[in-house]
């Protein structure tokens, strides 16, 4: 099989690429009016050229603050690493479950994809990486079934959210939809996507498993007092996440400072003394820099189309292919157009801010339901946020568990492919049977 490029260089190949189109695509940008509507204008394009290399600067700016999580997440969890206390829960877990490992892995797949699905998990599913990729290790499996019960199914439960305000909240509202209207069929979506989730991750579990489960429980000695300590500051630390986001409105820098005091804390239970707790931040740091790079490097795909003014001609564009086009067909390409368009902006709410005013009223020319139009923006942006390489979460996660983007975009990519017309098949009931909100 022919390697894939390295991660870096896949990246520069589309920074190149974007600089390119800013020589030939027009320029244009939406302006937002007094009374809140979006309208499109023409503005002179701004042709990138040495700006490839200032671009990757901009980058890390722009995701400084996500780089900096991944740095300090990723030092705080090799210091919990390096007291044991992780690793001997893990085995002594392992010891109790026994046969019972799928059906953990199948909770956890639906706790995640029912976060995403409720509240919009998203960032904060890069700490529960750090934590639930060991364990799978640990039960026999690779990285990558780490990632699929917690990252993959929380953007499941992000791309069929029935409560999420971060997505259906916000279009709807654009939308002058009731909010959280048109629920039940979404909870319909929502729970055929996550089954279809397990019953994938019980055929892969049963697929890749290796057999270290004898070993690692006859390993399993007793916990110590000082490791009991550091796991029930571990699940405090996971406790106080979940408050925090749910009920405290945390984000990036509240995160951080949790998970590094965790990492301290920790430390100091273990008997470390503070020079080592300092090398062992340092060293975990280290150890993660090269994915954290990835972040700034990818932002900068994004900062050459934004510079050089085309991103909001490139959305006028696939809007304006939209006229003409029956039903099926038009409300076919909004899914499609959502899903293209995630490429170019990663973040679901500044996406529908630009979309939705947009969509909104073509919606209504085409006989397309507003609620339908809603739902397609959901899985364009959910689903495609698993391959996009301008997904500062997608590469965090994927630095937390230690797995090449170029190695993920191999493995993933037919079940996103997969999810997509799945999608599309969830989509067209809403134009043809009497759905309650839609």
């Amino acid at each position: 099989m022919k390697k894939l490029p390295n991660t870096y260089v896949i990246i520069a190949a589309l920074i190149v690429l974007c600089a390119v189109l800013t020589w030939f695509l027009p320029g244009g940008q939406y302006v937002t009016a007094e009374d809140g509507t979006l309208s499109y204008e023409q503005v002179d394009a701004v042709p990138q050229t040495w700006q490839v290399f200032s671009a990757i600067y901009n980058g890390f700016v722009k995701q400084a603050g996500i780089i900096v999580f991944i740095l300090v997440v990723g030092g705080a969890f090799w210091l919990l690493n390096a007291t044991g206390a992780v690793d001997a829960g893990i085995r002594r877990f392992i010891a109790g479950i026994g046969s019972r490992d799928k059906l953990v892995l199948v909770a956890l797949t639906v706790l995640f994809s029912l976060c995403g699905a409720v509240f919009g998990m998203s960032e904060e599913t890069i700490p529960f990486v750090g934590i639930v990729v060991p364990l799978a290790v640990s039960l026999g499996y690779d990285a990558i079934m780490g990632l699929l019960v917690v990252y993959v199914a929380s953007n499941i439960g992000f791309s069929s959210a029935f409560l999420n305000p971060f997505t259906v909240g916000i279009a709807q509202g654009m939308a002058d939809l009731p909010l959280f209207s048109g629920m039940g069929y979404r909870i319909f979506c929502w729970a055929l996507l996550t089954v279809l989730l397990c019953v994938f991750v019980v055929l892969y579990a049963r697929k890749s498993r290796k057999e270290v489960l004898e070993r690692n429980a006859q390993e399993a000695a007793p916990l110590t007092a000082r490791q009991k300590w550091i796991l029930v500051v571990l699940l405090l630390t996971v406790v106080a996440l979940i408050v925090g986001v749910t009920c405290w409105d945390w984000y990036m820098s509240e995160i951080t400072g949790l998970f590094l005091g965790m990492g301290i804390l920790a430390g100091v239970i273990a008997g470390f003394p503070a020079n080592r707790i300092a090398d062992e931040l340092i060293a975990g740091a280290k150890d993660i820099l090269s994915a954290a790079l990835v972040v700034g490097f990818a932002s900068g795909i994004i900062v050459i189309l934004q510079d050089g003014k085309v991103v909001d001609s490139i959305l006028h564009a696939m809007q304006n292919g939209l006229d003409g086009t029956g039903e099926a067909l038009s409300l076919t390409a909004m899914y499609g157009i959502q899903a293209v368009i995630n490429f170019l902006i990663p973040s679901a709410t500044a996406k529908a801010a630009i979309t939705i005013p947009i969509m909104a009223p073509f919606s209504d020319l085409v006989g397309v339901s507003r609620q339908a139009m809603v739902l397609a923006f959901q899985f364009g942006d959910g689903f495609t946020n698993m391959v996009t390489p301008t997904s500062g979460v997608l590469m965090a996660a994927l630095a937390m568990a230690r797995v090449p983007y170029a190695k993920w975009l191999r493995w993933i990519w037919k079940m996103v492919a997969v999810l997509l017309v799945l999608g599309l098949l969830l989509l067209l009931p809403t134009l043809f049977f009497p759905l309650s909100g839609f």
